[in-house]
């Protein structure tokens, strides 16, 4: 059950609905989720909740775009950091997935999962826009890896023809795999695992020795 807390803003106001939105959302779907549930756990009242959505395919969208611009937040500093620490294009790279797996194996529980494969799951609930904007946040991962895959290739032309697009959504393919297996087993530790996997194959498609 979520738990009731208090509110001190609007901006907090909407901030709480959308925590709390997520986290049911991860738990249950979006189907299960109902906004009596949220506006009781936020303690406020359902104008309240209009006020800040004006529905809950309005929430939807704003719940997608919150976790988008989060996880974009996120493996920017990521990658940032491993540049700094490698100037080299490979190894910053290496170095980067090496700080997610530390970052998800800091996690002392299974990962709750991931709001854009509920989403997929459950499509039929959404409208077009929140579809495609679901659909622009996975190629969003697509263009990332493959814009690196493409700049490392310069310096490492890699060993074998790659299709550098399939290795870029292998990136995520596999972490939501992986976050799928860790809850199913609730063994926090297989999305580390996997990440530090995915280090050592891109590692060998790029050098040879």
């Amino acid at each position: 059950m979520l738990e009731k807390a208090p509110i001190r803003s609007g901006k907090d106001t909407r901030e709480k609905l959308l925590a709390l939105a997520e986290e049911a959302v991860l738990a249950k779907g979006f189907a299960g989720t109902s906004i009596d549930e949220l506006i009781t756990a936020a303690g406020i009242t359902k104008s309240g909740f209009f006020y800040h959505f004006k529905d809950k395919g309005d929430l939807a969208k704003a719940l997608l775009l919150r976790y988008l611009e989060h996880d974009q937040q996120v493996l920017d500093e990521l990658f940032r950091r491993g540049d700094e620490l490698n100037e080299d294009p490979l190894h910053g790279f290496l170095v980067g997935l090496k700080l997610f797996a530390e970052m998800m194996a800091n996690m002392t529980e299974a990962h709750p999962g991931c709001l854009a494969a509920s989403f997929v799951y459950q499509d039929q609930l959404f409208n077009r826009d929140v579809r495609d904007l679901n659909a622009e946040g996975v190629l969003r991962w697509r263009r990332r890896f493959r814009e690196r895959f493409e700049l490392i290739a310069q310096k490492y032309p890699p060993r074998d023809d790659v299709d550098l697009d399939a290795l870029a959504d292998m990136a995520a393919t596999l972490i939501e795999g992986a976050l799928i297996l860790s809850r199913a087993l609730r063994d926090p530790m297989i999305p580390p695992k996997q990440v530090l996997l995915y280090r050592d194959f891109v590692r060998c498609v790029f050098l040879r020795d």
